[in-house]
């Protein structure tokens, strides 16, 4: 009988440390919630964000294209002024999926396009694309494509942003 106890020993000691870690993973399981609240932006806001964008750039003689997503990514809103050619649009959709990705303006990840991430579908680091915070939290991001360099376009995008950025802010719980 001694042996038997002595044998199972670590197997014991085994299923002892597994019960343990798993009433800690339960513990800690239940101190999660169940869910979770996220802001998003309403389609209106968007659109607001977009056409400032636009207006931003036709103030300065330009025709664009412009993309907001939500924090996924997602496009909410798409402009493409009459002389914009297509492609402009959906250079301004990678560019605002890029700036919600890595919640960064894509003139700062520039220096990404020479990594392996360059190759990922869907990522275009060039500067054009700025996200839209409000209280410290992500809601989008806003691309636009078709001005003479990147920088202008980032500027535009920036306008759009900007012109959200207030009422989100004074919407904050």
């Amino acid at each position: 009988m001694e042996r038997t106890l002595r044998g199972t020993g670590g197997a014991l000691a085994a299923l002892l440390a597994l019960a343990l870690a798993c009433g800690g993973v339960a513990a800690a399981s239940a101190a999660q919630p169940l869910s979770v609240a996220v802001r998003r932006l309403s389609l209106d806001t968007a659109l607001q964000a977009a056409q400032a964008a636009l207006a931003s750039c036709r103030a300065k003689g330009l025709q664009v294209a412009v993309t907001v997503v939500d924090r996924d990514g997602l496009p909410q809103v798409m402009l493409r002024d009459v002389l914009a050619p297509e492609l402009s649009l959906r250079v301004s959709r990678l560019k605002a999926y890029t700036a919600a990705s890595f919640d960064s303006p894509t003139s700062s990840l520039q220096a990404r396009a020479a990594s392996g991430l360059a190759h990922v579908p869907g990522l275009l680091f060039e500067a054009g694309a700025v996200p839209i915070h409000a209280a410290g939290m992500l809601y989008g991001a806003i691309g636009v494509s078709g001005a003479p360099s990147g920088l202008t376009d980032e500027a535009c995008a920036r306008a759009g942003a900007d012109a959200v950025q207030d009422p989100l802010e004074m919407q904050q719980p």
